[in-house]
């Protein structure tokens, strides 16, 4: 890399400059880890609430920033099953966990182990008869297979190796779920690299010295071909690796993003499962590692991402990549055919001897257009239209990301007593100010308390009015605490309850505080209940979100969830709304699947319930203008507003008010509309009936 030639500078600047204009820059790699790790606390905190032992993990990536919107990756969630306790010495034996002893021997291949069962009452070995997940294995051990984890699967999800993916889901990336076993100390394998590397400039010893401490895990897969296949465990160094491409410069990064563009351009179509995304971040790391730091910078990218593909070149040529980690772990170890190998070698030597004109037939993301544009001082994109649509994009993915789980905890918990899911609310509350936290945690803690408050004060003001005919104090405590959770749901909820009770002033002062807070240009409508083609997320919520750094901030402001409510809350829901929890017929039920369990509760979007809560306060106070208006704004949103992920709902609401205004034609219209856009599991049916 010391001869650059003169071409490569300004070749190196106008490919950072497109990478920029593509969402690939500083601003948006941070966005996109932010958002990550808030999903990532979202899901642990979710899975413990019910009682789960577990920890999620966010890996690859998304997480790492390292990704283009043309790339689609996946995302890798990594499920860590805290009950196990993967020891290398009898010593580390803790009494009532899974003591899983690791074994790595000669008889082992190169970055796996076999995994040992012991008791959990005495650090002795397990002797009992063996089971479908266990294997008897030399002198009496009793080995765990790597298929511990294939009854978490389902008919939904597709296995993969160590991962159960879900794949080809309507506008959703695909997912990984790979379940594992922690280990708290370095395997042997692992700890060499830390020795290895203390001498380079890259990683830095603070690097190495996290990476030498950090969480490892075991996760259920064997090396193809290994006479031990089904009992070996791979050892993941996934903590180890998210802190490297944490630690790289923007340029290093889209050197990485490069070499995937290339890779699902010239190889992967034509030789799928040869070279992987992981093989090219290895060998980015490793030549991150040969070289000086101040070599990687935006004028000097073509120049690097040249000797990426050449390192790549020779390791495809000997058939050899090192893990980064456990060098003693060849990647590449029989990925390629005698067949297959020079065609793949052809095509990356065609690549790095087009001096970056291969870089033009790249379609992913448009960047070959956008480079042969920016080289002829021709500029197609916006710099800033893309990176806004992502981190606009990235915030509101995350607030449906907090809708969904809301409802998966709420549905998980549906048999507790109110009573008790309060105190373990409390509990769970407690924890939001726990010092081994970090900020993310607590945001995510956060947001998630408040949604679960709104939603449990509304359980106890039902009790209160089925039982007393009045609410006490504490429901309205809990309700205030949720009242922020986005710009209209929680005060809604309010709402509804207040209405119930018959306070109709107070109603109607709430709704007018959140009209007022609505504004109609910006704020974004949030569902997560089901997937769907969601419309272009409005230009002006895009642009607040990218101006932003702190995007827990703006979900109150700018974002709108559907409002729910369980059979537990029948009586804070206005009677209109409550067919809905009794939506599907026995016929119907046939129809639904494990994710369509929220058909059991009254969900409705905010806009179009603000409306019909406007009307039907408005028609108990006598004025009739105020009440019309409301009225034709229900009609106006369910036709004007494109991302109501409950458009059903709102015309059965719609149907109703009609019925109520002797207008039973456009009723029947609304109902008939209804069914068009669900046309099971719909109370539309029983609607047309009464009619």
């Amino acid at each position: 890399m010391s001869r650059i030639p003169d071409y490569a500078h300004n070749l190196s600047l106008k490919m950072s400059q497109v990478m920029d204009m593509i969402g690939v820059n500083e601003k948006i790699v941070m966005r996109r880890r932010r958002t990550k790790l808030l999903d990532e606390s979202l899901l642990t905190l979710t899975q413990q609430l019910v009682g789960k032992d577990w920890n999620v993990f966010i890996f690859g990536s998304q997480i790492e920033g390292t990704t283009a919107v043309g790339l689609k990756s996946d995302v890798d969630c990594l499920i860590s099953m805290n009950n196990y306790n993967v020891i290398e010495d009898w010593c580390q034996w803790e009494y009532g966990k899974h003591n899983i002893l690791m074994i790595q021997d000669e008889n082992v291949s190169p970055g796996y182990c076999l995994l040992q069962i012991l008791r959990d009452d005495a650090p002795l070995p397990h002797v009992v008869e063996v089971n479908d997940y266990s294997y008897r294995y030399r002198m009496g051990r009793i080995l765990l297979k790597n298929t511990l984890f294939d009854v978490f699967g389902n008919n939904e999800l597709i296995r993969h190796g160590p991962a159960h993916s879900q794949q080809d889901v309507p506008w959703f990336c695909d997912n990984d779920y790979v379940f594992a076993l922690p280990c708290h100390l370095r395997p042997v394998q692992a700890r060499h690299w830390s020795n290895q590397h203390r001498e380079e400039h890259w990683p830095t010893n603070d690097m190495i010295q996290y990476c030498s401490n950090t969480l490892c895990f075991v996760v259920g897969v064997g090396k193809t071909g290994s006479v031990n296949e089904i009992l070996e465990w791979r050892i993941s160094t996934s903590f180890a690796e998210r802190c490297l491409m944490f630690n790289l410069n923007i340029t290093r990064i889209r050197c990485y993003i490069l070499m995937k563009m290339i890779l699902k351009t010239f190889i992967t179509q034509r030789f799928p499962d040869s070279i992987s995304s992981f093989m090219c971040k290895t060998v980015l790391l490793h030549c991150i590692s040969y070289t000086r730091s101040g070599l990687w910078k935006e004028n000097t990218l073509f120049t690097c991402l040249s000797f990426c593909l050449s390192t790549l070149y020779k390791s495809v040529q000997n058939e050899y990549c090192p893990h980064f980690f456990i060098t003693q772990n060849n990647l590449m170890s029989g990925r390629f055919t005698p067949e297959t190998k020079p065609l793949i070698l052809e095509t990356l030597r065609y690549v790095i001897e087009s001096n970056g004109r291969a870089l033009l037939e790249i379609e992913c993301d448009n960047l070959g257009v956008f480079l042969q544009s920016s080289c002829n001082g021709i500029y197609l994109l916006d710099a800033h239209c893309v990176p806004t649509l992502i981190a606009g994009k990235l915030l509101k993915d995350t607030a449906q990301y907090i809708s969904l789980h809301v409802k998966i905890m709420l549905r998980d918990m549906y048999d507790l007593s109110p009573r008790l899911t309060i105190r373990k609310l409390l509990t769970f509350m407690s924890h939001h100010h726990n010092a081994n936290f970090t900020n993310i945690d607590r945001n995510a803690y956060g947001l998630f308390t408040q949604y679960l408050c709104s939603t449990l004060g509304s359980v106890l003001a039902s009790l209160n009015i089925d039982q007393q005919d009045h609410i006490s104090n504490k429901p309205l405590l809990f309700m205030s605490l949720g009242l922020d959770s986005d710009v209209a749901s929680g005060k809604l909820k309010l709402a509804s309850v207040f209405y119930c009770m018959g306070d109709i002033e107070r109603t109607k002062r709430i709704l007018i505080n959140i009209e007022e807070c609505y504004d109609l240009s910006v704020v974004e409508p949030v569902c997560g209940c089901y997937n769907f083609n969601k419309a272009p997320i409005k230009e002006s919520f895009t642009r607040l979100c990218y101006e932003s750094n702190e995007e827990c901030r703006l979900f109150k402001h700018i974002t709108a969830s559907c409002v729910s409510f369980k059979r537990s809350e029948i009586n804070c829901c206005l009677f209109e709304l409550q067919h809905e929890m009794f939506r599907s017929t026995q016929e119907d039920l046939a129809y639904r699947s494990k994710s369509d369990k929220w058909m059991n509760m009254d969900v409705v979007d905010s806009l179009p319930y603000l409306y019909f809560l406007q009307y039907k306060t408005y028609s108990r106070l006598g004025r009739l203008d105020d009440k019309q208006r409301a009225l034709s704004n229900i009609a106006r949103t369910i036709d004007v507003e494109p991302n109501l992920g409950h458009r059903e709902t709102a015309l059965n609401l719609l149907g109703q008010c009609m019925e109520q205004e002797n207008s039973l034609g456009n009723a029947f219209n609304c109902y008939a509309r209804s069914l068009q856009i669900r046309r099971r599991n719909n109370s539309a049916k029983f609607h047309i009936c009464k009619l």
